[in-house]
C-alpha cells in the first residue's frame, strides 16, 4: 500500500497585509506573535545567553547588529524599562485615550514564503507567510519591541496577564528582500532625517504635565482687548512653536507661559525645571493640586490682566526669560513661599506700574523700553550676560557706565559724546539685569 503524500503547503506565520509600496507592507500582529519573530535584543546582546543559544539565534543578533544600536550601557537601554511601564499603564486604562506606540519597522531579510491574490477584490489585502527560521529585525521600534518582551516575560511584575497581552494589537511596516545597505539606511533616516522636537517645547504638549495644565487654566481664565474685541487670553497664546513671529496673531508661546507658572511654583529652582515635567506628587509639600490651582491662578490671571495691553503690542513681557523672572517674583506671593521674603500681591505688580521697572524703564526718547525690543533679542542679550567675561562689562554709551569705575575707551567716548547716559535720558531707576543690560546696549546714543 502506498500512502499519497500531501499537496505542498507552506507552514509558517501568517500576517493579514496591505502593500503600500513594491517591496512594504504594513499590517497588524498580536504580542505572541512579535516576540516570536523577533527575539529578544537583550538576549542577544547577553553573553552568556547568546552562548548557549541555538545557531540560528546566533546568526540573527549578527544580523541586527550590523542595522541596529546596542541596548546595554545606552540610553536606548536605559529607556526600556519606563517604555514597558509605559505600554502596561495605557493597557490597563490608567492613561485613558491619551497614550500610543508608534508601528514597528521590521525587516523581513529575504524573500516571503508565501504571498496569497488579493482577499477581496480591488482592496489590496493580502496574506503573507513567514518561514520558521526566517530573519526578522526591528530597525525602527527596537526599545518597544524589547518593553514588548519584558511584558510577556513577566506580565505578572506589571500588573497584567498572559490572555490581555494576547489580545493586543500592535501596528507595523514590513520591508520585504532588502539587502544589509538598505535596511541600515532605513535606520539612518528614520533616526537622524527627523527633527527633534525641543524639549521645552515637548513639554508644552504634555497634557499630563501640572505644569501645562495650570499654563492652560491661567491663559483661559482672563479675557484682553483685541481690536476692540473681547476675547480669551488662551485665543494669544501660540501652542505649536518655540517663538512667535511678527505675522503670528498670538502673541506668546505656551512654553513661555508655562515657564512664568513653574517659576511661580518653584521660585528661583522653576527655571531647572521649565523643560522637566511637573507631577502632582511634587507640588510645594501639603498642597493639594487644587490648592495650587486656586493659589496660581488668580494670580497670574491678575497680572496678565493689568498688563493686558503690554502682552497684545508683542512688548518685552512676552519674552520667556522676562515671563520666567516675574515667575520668580510672584512666588514670593504664594503661601507657601519662605515667610521671610514673602510679600502682598498688590506689592508684585502695583496698578499703574509697568512690571519691568519704573515707568517701563524709559529710554532718551520717552520710548518704551518693552514696546521698543523684541523677544529674541532679549532672549541674546541675556545669555550675553551669562558668558563668561561678559558681566557687567561697559559698552560705548553705556547708560549705567556713571556707576562702574572703569572708564569709558578713547574710542567710546569719540562715539558717544554726551558721556555715559547717552542722549541725557535719566538713567535706569531699575538695576534688574536683562532690562538693565538691554537699556545699556541699546538705548539712544548707545551706538552710532
Amino acid at each position: 500500500m502506498r500512502l499519497t503524500m500531501p499537496t505542498a503547503v507552506v507552514e509558517g506565520t501568517q500576517l493579514t497585509v496591505a502593500p503600500f509600496r513594491a517591496d512594504a507592507v504594513v499590517g497588524t500582529m498580536s504580542v505572541p506573535t512579535l516576540v516570536q519573530l523577533v527575539p529578544s535584543p537583550r538576549a542577544e546582546e547577553d553573553p552568556r545567553k547568546l552562548k548557549a543559544a541555538s545557531g540560528l539565534v546566533r546568526r540573527h543578533a549578527e544580523l541586527r547588529a550590523t542595522v541596529q544600536r546596542t541596548l546595554k550601557s545606552s540610553q536606548k537601554g536605559k529607556n526600556v524599562d519606563p517604555y514597558a511601564e509605559y505600554i502596561a499603564a495605557g493597557l490597563k486604562g490608567e492613561l485613558g485615550a491619551a497614550w500610543s506606540t508608534p508601528p514597528v519597522t521590521l525587516w523581513h531579510a529575504g524573500p516571503l514564503a508565501a504571498l496569497s491574490d488579493e482577499l477581496v477584490p480591488g482592496s489590496g489585502l493580502r496574506t503573507l507567510t513567514i518561514a520558521p527560521g526566517t530573519m526578522v529585525i526591528a530597525i525602527d521600534g527596537e526599545t518597544q519591541t524589547a518593553a514588548w518582551h519584558d511584558l510577556h516575560d513577566d506580565p505578572e511584575a506589571h500588573g497584567l496577564t498572559y490572555p490581555e497581552l494576547a489580545q493586543v494589537r500592535l501596528s507595523f511596516e514590513l520591508y520585504i528582500d532588502l539587502a544589509p545597505a538598505d535596511a541600515r539606511q532605513i535606520f539612518y533616516d528614520r533616526n537622524v532625517q527627523g527633527v527633534a522636537v525641543a524639549k521645552n517645547l515637548a513639554m508644552s504638549m504634555d497634557q499630563r504635565d501640572y505644569g501645562t495644565q495650570l499654563a492652560h487654566l491661567v491663559a483661559d481664565s482672563v479675557r484682553v482687548d483685541v481690536d476692540g474685541q473681547r476675547v480669551p487670553f488662551g485665543r494669544l497664546v501660540n501652542v505649536s512653536k518655540r517663538q512667535v513671529s511678527a505675522s503670528d496673531r498670538e502673541v506668546v508661546t505656551l512654553s513661555a507661559l508655562r515657564a512664568l507658572v513653574v517659576t511661580t511654583l518653584y521660585g528661583r529652582n522653576g527655571l531647572q525645571r521649565s523643560a522637566e515635567s511637573v507631577h502632582e506628587d511634587e507640588l510645594p509639600a501639603g498642597y493639594r493640586p487644587e490648592q495650587v490651582e486656586a493659589a496660581v491662578v488668580p494670580i497670574l490671571g491678575q497680572l496678565i490682566a493689568r498688563h493686558a495691553r503690554d502682552f497684545t503690542e508683542r512688548g518685552a513681557i512676552t519674552a520667556p526669560a522676562v515671563l520666567a523672572g516675574i515667575g520668580i517674583a510672584a512666588h514670593h506671593t504664594m503661601p507657601w513661599s519662605d515667610p521671610a521674603s514673602a510679600f502682598r500681591t498688590d506689592d508684585l505688580v502695583p496698578p499703574g506700574r509697568h512690571p519691568l521697572g519704573a515707568r517701563g524703564e524709559v529710554l532718551g526718547r520717552g520710548r518704551r523700553q518693552d514696546r521698543h525690543l523684541r523677544p529674541p533679542q532679549l532672549q541674546r542679550w541675556s545669555q550675553g550676560l551669562r558668558r563668561p567675561g561678559r558681566r557687567g562689562d561697559p559698552l560705548p554709551g553705556d547708560r549705567d557706565g556713571a556707576e562702574d569705575p572703569r572708564p569709558l575707551s578713547p574710542g567710546a567716548r569719540a562715539r558717544s559724546p554726551k558721556g555715559a547716559l547717552g542722549c541725557g535720558g535719566a538713567a535706569p531707576s531699575s538695576r534688574i539685569p536683562i532690562t538693565s543690560h538691554a537699556t545699556r546696549r541699546h538705548g539712544n546714543g548707545a551706538r552710532p
